[in-house]
């Protein structure tokens, strides 16, 4: 009985910080606890389709997260219809919009978390390392949804891989094929689209390269 109500005021505490609807976050974090065995805490303004592609032992917050910018009306959708493997407690924020097609897979690592209004539109393979923040305002995708032809063109593979510790600024997009190394930092509204192998540097600009070398962050 204490562990329930403790998790119960842990609960409302985070609505109250978050301006979040206590009543409905609670019924639904019931409601995907006993029909799909999820511990998944959403904002009143999310909708989760395809919970049961999801595959999360520990607590996946959505939209419960204070976010100065953000507004209780703002919605979360997470559209899943190939796999959300997520090893660790993790946190997406307000606004954003998750698109994993029927044959992607989307594997995130312990700790780290995806600020507000951000999109990931995955149609192959993302992966992100352990304690990676993703700053407001990123995309991930991995597919151009159409072919241009040319004469020698090279294809290369879609995979987007992110290691572990990489901090992602405000408003950085990714694209297919992108391999980062552990410990970068990717500078705000950067273009990021090919094989960055060395750990510990800052990447940055349109079309990003390597700004720095030997960095670390907190």
């Amino acid at each position: 009985m204490k562990k329930l109500i403790k998790n119960i005021l842990s609960i409302f505490r985070k609505c109250k910080s978050a301006r979040s609807n206590f009543l409905i976050v609670y019924f639904k974090y019931l409601f995907y606890s006993i029909f799909y065995q999820k511990k998944i805490l959403s904002h009143q303004k999310t909708s989760i389709k395809g919970v049961k592609n999801i595959s999360t032992k520990k607590i996946l917050n959505v939209g419960v997260k204070y976010v100065g910018f953000m507004l209780p009306s703002d919605r979360t959708f997470l559209n899943i219809q190939g796999k959300l493997i997520l090893k660790g407690n993790y946190s997406i924020g307000r606004g954003c919009r998750f698109d994993i097609g029927k044959n992607a897979t989307v594997s995130i690592g312990e700790g780290g978390y995806i600020n507000a209004n951000s999109k990931i539109i995955i149609m192959h393979d993302l992966t992100i390392g352990n304690n990676c923040a993703i700053a407001w305002d990123c995309q991930f995708l991995d597919e151009d949804f159409h072919t241009i032809n040319y004469k020698n063109k090279i294809t290369r593979p879609k995979k987007i891989s992110i290691g572990n510790n990489v901090w992602i600024g405000a408003g950085v997009k990714i694209y297919e094929g992108t391999i980062i190394a552990d410990g970068c930092v990717i500078a705000s509204n950067s273009i990021v689209r090919g094989f960055f192998n060395k750990e510990n540097t800052i990447i940055g600009g349109n079309p990003a390269k390597v700004i720095k070398e030997n960095v670390s962050w907190d």
